[in-house]
């Protein structure tokens, strides 16, 4: 499945478990506030409780109940969170659709753009460390850059040097119209100089 098409899926289901839980949540504060329940309605009325007293303590001496409940939800809730974070999480782009000018177009390698991005940032002047991943479309990619930089490097300098230098030349290695750009700076960590 692509990464377009598994974006997708990923947003019907969410509107549609976010429709469910919006319809259920506005039926319960309806019939709370006092609105006539409908004839199929599991309680009846603003003063019936979720549960009854005999529903409560119907498993209450099977040792097994309250932990597989527990044990449930928790799974639950596991996989509500993996799945946040893998929407969430930015795709790698794995080829570039370029446009070779006679009418017809060439695949590049994601990984491959990104290898040579990383390797012309390493060499600029004041970055220590580079992470690079591309994201966006085939025919749209968009860099997200990290960059390390030497405690006494100017950012505005160092992302003028990347953007003029390194981003350049891959989008016209590339052959990319634009090549846009999320850029990240931090500084290296060191410790604190002495002073005599």
């Amino acid at each position: 499945m692509s990464a377009v098409r598994r974006g997708a899926v990923h947003r019907v289901l969410l509107a549609l478990v976010g429709l469910v839980l919006l319809a259920a949540g506005g039926a319960v504060l309806a019939v709370g506030l006092g609105a006539p329940p409908p004839h199929w309605w599991v309680h009846s009325g603003p003063h019936d409780v979720l549960l009854s007293s005999a529903e409560r303590t119907h498993w209450r001496e099977a040792g097994w109940w309250w932990p597989a409940v527990l044990g449930v939800l928790a799974v639950l809730l596991l996989l509500a969170l993996w799945w946040l974070t893998s929407t969430l999480r930015p795709r790698r782009l794995a080829e570039i659709r370029i446009d070779t000018g006679d009418g017809g177009s060439a695949l590049l390698r994601g990984r491959a753009l990104e290898s040579v991005l990383a390797a012309d940032t390493a060499l600029q002047a004041g970055v220590a460390h580079t992470e690079l991943l591309l994201t966006g479309r085939r025919t749209a990619p968009v860099v997200r850059a990290w960059l390390q930089l030497e405690p006494h490097v100017d950012p505005a300098t160092a992302l003028t040097e990347f953007t003029a230098q390194a981003l350049t030349h891959a989008r016209e290695a590339a052959g990319l119209p634009v090549l846009p750009a999320d850029v990240r700076l931090r500084e290296v960590k060191h410790g604190a100089e002495r002073v005599t």
